[in-house]
């Protein structure tokens, strides 16, 4: 059975996460979402609310399974039995950062392997930022992110307008 690790911070998970997340399943047996407790970043919204959000927009998606993790990714992964990590690239910026990340991840575990999924075009332009950028200003976030992280969202910046 093949397992994929797909880590991030998902603060909040946006529909570019979901888009990486429904197609690594087709290409996986199971794919382990592994929500960042160490991101060094000033999160909106806590360890348990980011799993609880990523658990409920992919209740309905077979052999996903959501897990916050803690310590060196390899590690996470070895411990789920898995051999691949899964990162998304969104634009040619992002590969610099994910390439190096590969590098040493692939220094500190020979036997784990990244593989890298193009965003689809229409979230090239999205990140967790630019949605909580947008919303704390009171932009509409429709079409951006799950209608349940978009509720969320609401919570913490109330005056989002979408006319």
């Amino acid at each position: 059975m093949s397992t994929a690790v797909y880590p991030g911070t998902f603060d909040p998970i946006t529909n570019g996460h979901l888009d990486i997340i429904k197609r690594s399943v087709n290409l996986f047996d199971r794919v382990v979402i592994a929500v960042a407790v160490d991101n060094y970043k000033n999160n909106l919204f806590t360890l348990e609310q980011r799993t609880e959000l990523l658990r409920k927009v992919t209740k309905d998606i077979a052999n996903v399974e959501v897990l916050p993790f803690k310590g060196l990714l390899v590690n996470f992964v070895k411990n789920n039995d898995a051999s691949i990590i899964i990162r998304g690239l969104r634009a040619i910026s992002d590969f610099e950062y994910e390439f190096q990340m590969s590098l040493m991840n692939k220094k500190l575990a020979g036997d784990v392997e990244t593989i890298f999924l193009m965003t689809d075009s229409d979230y090239s332009f999205l990140s967790s930022s630019i949605v909580k950028q947008t919303a704390s200003l009171g932009g509409c976030i429709s079409g951006l992110v799950p209608e349940n992280v978009k509720e969320a969202l609401k919570g913490k910046y109330p005056q989002q307008d979408c006319t």
